[in-house]
Parts: structure tokens; sequence; C-alpha cells
């Protein structure tokens, strides 16, 4: 068993993920990246976490099927011996908007598969692996994190499944954490608004012109690192009297104002 601490971030070869993982192996986690590409294709981009030293696996994995979701889990308990933070990150927008009245079963069923599904699952998996190490590990404070969005509680009706399966993050958040707490395992869901990413550049311009003209408090576009120092933040340890919370992180987007 390693003495690092050990994280699994899904969706880590590139935007958000691939900013929490490079985030939390410069603390010293011993890094699960999880992703869909080729590693040769991301190379690059696995390269900001690796260049902390900390210890590192890349692990090809479709999260929307068992037999991915169980390889991830393999990896992580036979290379490093344990698993401290799940970080839910993986998610995936329609292939094609489309007017909630024309929504395709395959498009609902390719969404929620990838987004919700997975973090349920993957979530459920780990969990029990967690169980195990707070009776064996001494000091152990295991984590599980839930990337949602503000399209968790923002209409979109052009994506109404990402919306859906935004929204049910957090239920799953918040199940999850009423049933771990006796546990002594944590669960968070962080809630990023528009962020700089490969998701949100077909729409940059939109966007611009949005948050110029006041979508958000702060007038800027978020960037994946701000994700990133709030998943640190939870894994701290600072708040560890904190379970089922929900972290904004969209420049005052939610703030209701007149």
């Amino acid at each position: 068993m390693t003495e690092n601490k050990v994280a699994i971030v899904t969706g880590a070869s590139r935007g958000i993920g691939n900013a929490i993982a490079a985030k939390l192996a410069g603390e010293g986690y011993a890094i699960v990246a999880v992703g869909t590409s080729d590693r040769e294709k991301v190379s690059a981009n696995l390269h900001n976490i690796q260049k902390a030293g900390t210890r590192f696996a890349y692990v090809q994995a479709d999260v929307s099927t068992d037999a991915g979701r169980q390889s991830i889990v393999n990896c992580a308990m036979e290379q490093f011996g344990r698993i401290d933070v799940l970080v839910n990150n993986a998610g995936v927008a329609p292939k094609v908007r489309m007017d909630i009245l024309e929504t395709t079963e395959e498009s609902m069923d390719r969404v929620l598969g990838i987004n919700l599904k997975s973090t349920f699952f993957l979530s459920q998996a780990v969990a029990n692996i967690m169980r195990w190490e707070v009776a064996e590990i001494p000091g152990i404070t295991p984590k599980i994190v839930n990337i949602s969005s503000i399209s968790a509680y923002t209409s979109s009706t052009m994506r109404a499944e990402y919306c859906i399966s935004k929204a049910a993050i957090s239920m799953v958040t918040m199940l999850f954490a009423d049933r771990l707490a006796d546990e002594g395992i944590n669960v968070y869901e962080i809630r990023p608004g528009v962020i700089n990413t490969d998701m949100t550049s077909v729409v940059k311009e939109k966007y611009d012109a949005l948050i110029s003209n006041g979508l958000t408090p702060i007038k800027r576009w978020g960037q994946p690192e701000d994700v990133a120092n709030a998943v640190s933040v939870v894994c701290s340890g600072l708040l560890n009297f904190s379970t089922g919370e929900v972290i904004n992180v969209d420049g005052g987007f939610h703030i209701r104002r007149l």
C-alpha cells in the first residue's frame, strides 16, 4: 500500500478533470486519471499531472459501463492499495443540441449513462472499499466529490438531457452523503458555472457577451483551476464537519438579483 493518499479523477485527460488531477498531484496525491482517449493522444495533458512527481496511473475506460468502472477500481487497488478521494468529473453534453420536443432517446441514454449512471455506480463501488478502509487504515478520511453544474437548476431547453443529468447528480450527492456519514465518508457537490473548456468553446462568443453584460457578478470566465481549487479545499479536511454540501464555483451566478 502506498503511503500517499490516492485520488481517482474521471474525465482527467482534459479540461476541469485535468486541472483537478494536476492540483491534487501537486498536493502529494497519487493519481488514477481516467479518460476515454488513447494515452498517446492526451500525453501532453497527462504530463500536467505527472510533472508533480507523485505516483500516477492512466486508465482508458468507459465510465458508463460496469466493466469500465471495475477496471478503474482494480487499477487503484492493485497499484496503490487504497482510495482516499473519488472525483466524479466525467461528463458530456449532447452531440447535437435539440429542442426538448425533439430530443432523442439515444441522446438521453448516452448523456445519462456517462454523466449520471457512472457517478452513481462508481460512487457505490468506491464507497464499499472506503468503508473497509475506515476500519483498517488509521486516520483515513475518505471523500467523494461530484462535479455537477449550474445546469442542475438552470433551464436550457436545447439540452434537456444534460440539465436532467446534472440535477440528478445533486440528489446522488445528497443520498450518498446521508448513507455514508456514519461510515466516516463525506460527500460533496462542486457546482461550476461558465468554465473555459472545450465544451464551452463552441459558445464562446455568446458567453463573452453575456458575461460582459452582467450574467455573473464576477465578470470573467471561470477557469478549470477555479474548480480544482474548490476540490482541493474539500479534500484538505477543513470541511470535515460538512457533508452533502454544495459549493458554487460560478462567479456568483447563483445569486438572485433585481
